[in-house]
This record gives structure tokens, C-alpha cells and sequence, in this order.
């Protein structure tokens, strides 16, 4: 009998059926460090329970479908009536109720909720990224609305809401509400008071009609839109209902879907303003002012989804190369693999650490932890955001020709990879904005050294560093052109301090003689030989 070509060896199994966050050494320990005691047995609870989900096949299938199924627009229905809709997958529709219930759109009234959310977060994003859009938008929209307490009144509840209400209908009807937000604009990008938007003052105090474009809105099937617009007196923050209080829609015109890299299972849309009912946020001529916190909670958004994208992708590679054999032995065991996989690990444990912190800080809420976040939040964005694409790569690589194949699910990590870098500023407005604090709000960097300043004395190659930063703010001179370097070794010695604190000492010695003492190469897997690498590499391995 002839033997069969087809005998499957040699495979690793499917990293599915177990608990993203429970297996997630780095995760647990940085909640465990940063709630109070006694929210921490039902915090680890609800985020194991969570995990689970994430874990599950059920889910990650959901996660794959959404994926594969874009949005799809359509403008008319078949009578010529425009409807301006967006249809999904129902996969879609499963994953952002899930994120809802999980308290991802609730952290502002509840204890320690930036830290739980922050871990949901990360967690989360690991089997979709895609719903984390509108999830962060409307947990993010919440600051902006305080700024006017009767639009908060109306609103917050909705927002915060653990319902995931799904059809268009007036607010005062909904279970619960979901919001996108509107600021660029094709002559503008980033330059957003370069914004040509019209907004038009009406009878009624505070409302106004809008007539305008804009080049990217976030989660346009949503129930309301933050927006900017030129008012009489300068650019001002709006807000834009999709369905108005008499149950009529909006003239909200969504001109194209855009065909984006990765992020695919979400939609961002051209939209066209013409006659548009909105309401006021704040003063007029104070828009960038209103919409600031905003702004900042969705870059630390960003900083969060990188770092779950960055613990997913080392997940699948450590958990790849325990179970590959090749050469006589498991791909983990080697020398240069384990070498490639501990600097993977080192990476994403820094990201996670240095986004859990932040999060701690907006629990706080104290005025240190806010100068703190005005440094903090635009350099971890800047550096956490760019360090995610070649890691993700460099790990999807540890899969050889595997990891090339969509069905290895790397693929879609890899073209995910960039995308929290470009949006809510790219690399030179987070490098502009640390700039912007260093000059005008001196509290933030005096916050910035203390916290550093809790490590010194713990690492030679940290106290080097921090000198070495210092030197740097001194001189001014020409920091405009070297201000991406800077902010580079401003979150370098914040993650170097911080793993000192917290992380195991092989991890911070690697840390810091890779990354601050200039002993490690351009590439991933040129750590020194001589540190517990094998000890990294297991503390990274995700257990079935």
C-alpha cells in the first residue's frame, strides 16, 4: 500500500482556546500594579472573562469575517431616496456589541476605569482591530462634551452606555450611542485651522447649519459626530447628530468609503455637510480648545491598540517557534531564533508597560498626572505607534513562508501595523506637540523628570541616559529639525525607567543595554548574547 503524501507533521496547533489576558504576563502585572486593591480581584475577573472571548475560535472567527466582508455604502435606496448608510457583516455588528458590554466606551465614571478599559483594550484589539475605531471615538468624546454640561447631561449616558443600540433613531430613544468625529480636511490634514467648513449661526442660541467637506470621518455610521467649523468668530467645535430630535435624518452625505491598507472591516468616509443641523461644543473661536481632550484620549488609543497589535503578533511567533522543529531541535531552543524572539518580547513588554501607565495617570486625575500626560501621551504616541510596523514584521517572519499566508492571520496584523502612527497626528505633529509643552507648560516636563527620576540610582546605563536627555533639552537651539530624536530618547528613558521599576530584572537589563547603553543592533535579534534571553522569551510565551 503506497504511503500517503499528505500526513500533517510538524505544524504548530492553532493559537486559539485560550485567555489573551490571562497568559499575558506584562498585562496582568500592570493592572494587578495599578488599581487599587480592592478592585483588582474583579477587574482580573472581568478582563480573564474577556481574554476568554478574545481567545476563543468563535470569536477569532467573527474577527476574520469582519475582515473579509468590508463596509459597503450605499447612498440611495431603490426608490431614489438617499440613505447614506453603511452595511456590515453581522460579524461586525457581534464584535463592537461585545466591546460595548465590555466596558470598552465606560471608563469615566467607574474606579479604576482608564486601567481596565486600557487592558480591554489591548486585549481586545488582538482579534480585530477595526471595531476599536468607534469604540475609541466614543470613549474619547466624552471630555469634549463636559466642556458644555448640557450637551454632557444629554449625552454621557448614551456614550457611556454598556448597550450596544445599533439603529439610527434620536437620541432620546437609543439604549445606548456610538460617535465618530470629523476634523480633516483635504486642504488641511493635520492643519486643522486651515478648516473651510462653514458653520452658520440660526435662530435658536447655539445651534448653527453647517456646509462644508470632510476628507476623513471616523465611523460614519455613527449617532453623532464631533466636528470643527469655522463660526464667526474662528474655529469651533460642533456637534453634528445623524438623526435629528424629530426622527428626520441629518443631511450627513457620504460621498465614498474609503480603500484603506488594513483596517478594513471599518469604515471611514468622505462626508458632505449642506445645510447640516449642529450644535455648539464650548465658545466659538475655541474649537481645537474644546476638542483637545478628545484629541489626547485617542492618541493614548493609539498607543494602547499598538501595543495589543505588538503582543498579538509576538504571541504568534513565540508560540510558533515553541512547537516548530528545525535542525534538530525546537525553533525556540536556538540561539539566533531566541535572540530574535526576546527582542520582540522586550519591545512589546516596553509598550505595554509605558501604556498602562498612562492610562493610571487619567485615573488619577491629580494635577501632577496631568502635566505628566501633556509630555507623556504625545511622545509614547510618536514612538510606541512607529516601533509597531517592523516588529510586527520582523515577528510575522518567524513564521518563514507560514507567515506570508493570509491564513496565518499575520498578513492582517502586518497591514494593520502602521496605521496608529498616521492617525490622530502623524509622527511630525507628535513631534511638534512634545515641542509645543517643552516651551509653554513647564509643569509637564518638571512631572516628566520626577517620574523618571524614581528610577535613578537602579541602572548605570539609565542614569547615563537621563543625563545624556538632559544635556539635550538645554540646548534649543535648532530643536525644530532634531525634535524627532528627542522625543525618540524621551520615551526611551520613560520606558527604560519604568521596566527598571517594574519589570523583571532580566528585562530591565536588556532593556537597558540594547536601547540605552547603544549594545544592541539596528535589527531585531541583535541583543547581547550574554542576557537571560531564554527567560524573556518564556515570560512572552502565551500557554494553551
Amino acid at each position: 500500500m503506497a504511503r500517503s503524501t499528505h500526513t500533517v507533521t510538524n505544524q504548530p496547533p492553532p493559537l486559539t482556546g485560550y485567555d489573551v489576558f490571562g497568559t499575558d504576563q506584562v498585562l496582568v502585572e500592570a493592572v494587578e500594579r495599578h488599581l487599587a486593591p480592592d478592585l483588582i480581584t474583579e477587574a482580573t475577573g472581568d478582563l480573564s472573562l474577556l481574554g476568554r472571548t478574545s481567545g476563543s475560535a468563535q470569536v477569532q472567527e467573527w474577527g476574520t469575517q469582519a475582515n473579509e466582508h468590508p463596509p459597503r455604502l450605499r447612498t440611495h435606496d431603490r426608490y431614489g431616496r438617499r440613505l447614506d448608510e453603511v452595511d456590515f457583516h453581522p460579524a461586525w455588528h457581534r464584535l463592537l456589541g461585545k466591546g460595548v458590554a465590555a466596558g470598552l466606551t465606560s471608563a469615566w465614571n467607574r474606579p479604576g476605569g482608564h486601567v481596565r478599559r486600557a487592558a480591554s483594550f489591548v486585549v481586545w484589539t488582538q482579534v480585530e482591530a477595526g471595531n476599536l475605531c468607534p469604540l475609541s471615538m466614543t470613549h474619547a468624546a466624552v471630555p469634549a462634551l463636559r466642556t458644555d454640561p448640557e450637551l454632557a447631561a444629554e449625552w454621557e449616558p448614551l456614550l457611556t452606555s454598556v448597550l450596544y443600540d445599533r439603529d439610527l433613531r434620536p437620541a432620546r430613544l437609543k439604549a445606548g450611542a456610538l460617535f465618530g468625529m470629523g476634523m480633516t480636511e483635504k486642504q488641511g490634514g493635520s492643519d486643522v485651522r486651515a478648516n473651510e467648513t462653514v458653520a452658520r449661526p440660526l435662530a435658536e442660541d447655539g445651534t448653527y447649519e453647517l456646509t462644508g467637506h470632510k476628507w476623513f470621518c471616523s465611523a460614519p455610521m455613527s449617532d453623532g459626530f464631533l466636528v470643527l467649523a469655522q463660526a464667526p468668530d474662528g474655529l469651533t467645535c460642533f456637534l453634528v447628530p445623524r438623526v435629528l430630535a424629530d426622527g428626520s435624518r441629518n443631511v450627513f452625505r457620504i460621498q465614498r468609503l474609503k480603500d484603506k491598507l488594513g483596517n478594513r472591516s471599518n469604515a471611514s468616509a468622505e462626508v458632505e455637510f449642506d445645510g447640516t443641523w449642529a450644535r455648539r461644543v464650548g465658545a466659538e473661536g475655541r474649537g481645537v480648545r474644546s476638542i483637545i481632550g478628545m484629541v489626547a484620549a485617542t492618541r493614548l488609543d493609539c498607543v494602547l491598540g499598538s501595543a495589543g497589535l505588538m503582543r498579538q503578533a509576538v504571541a504568534q511567533a513565540v508560540h510558533h517557534c515553541a512547537h516548530r522543529e528545525a535542525f534538530g531541535g525546537k525553533l525556540v531552543d536556538k540561539p539566533l531564533m531566541r535572540n530574535v524572539l526576546a527582542d520582540l518580547a522586550l519591545e512589546s513588554e516596553a509598550a505595554t508597560t509605558l501604556a498602562l501607565r498612562l492610562a493610571a495617570a487619567y485615573d488619577d486625575g491629580g494635577e501632577q498626572e496631568r502635566a505628566f500626560l501633556r509630555l507623556a501621551v504625545p511622545a509614547a504616541k510618536y514612538w510606541v505607534t512607529k516601533r509597531c510596523a517592523p516588529l510586527v514584521v520582523e515577528a510575522a517572519e518567524c513564521l518563514g513562508g507560514n507567515g506570508y499566508v493570509e491564513e496565518s492571520g499575520m498578513p492582517r496584523l502586518v497591514r494593520e501595523s502602521p496605521l496608529n502612527s498616521v492617525w490622530e497626528g502623524a509622527g511630525n505633529v507628535q513631534a511638534l506637540d512634545v515641542l509645543r509643552a517643552l516651551q509653554r507648560e513647564p509643569t509637564a516636563l518638571n512631572a516628566f523628570l520626577q517620574e523618571v527620576g524614581q528610577a535613578r540610582g537602579a541602572d548605570h546605563r539609565l542614569d547615563a541616559a537621563i543625563k545624556a536627555l538632559l544635556t539635550e533639552l538645554a540646548d534649543l537651539e535648532g530643536i525644530e529639525a532634531r525634535a524627532r530624536r528627542l522625543v525618540e530618547r524621551l520615551a526611551l528613558v520613560l520606558q527604560g525607567a519604568l521596566l527598571v521599576r517594574y519589570a523583571p530584572p532580566a528585562v530591565a537589563d536588556a532593556f537597558c543595554a540594547a536601547r540605552l547603553g547603544g549594545d544592541g543592533g539596528a535589527a531585531f535579534g541583535t541583543l547581547p548574547h550574554t542576557l537571560d534571553l531564554a527567560s524573556i522569551v518564556e515570560r512572552a510565551r502565551p500557554e494553551l
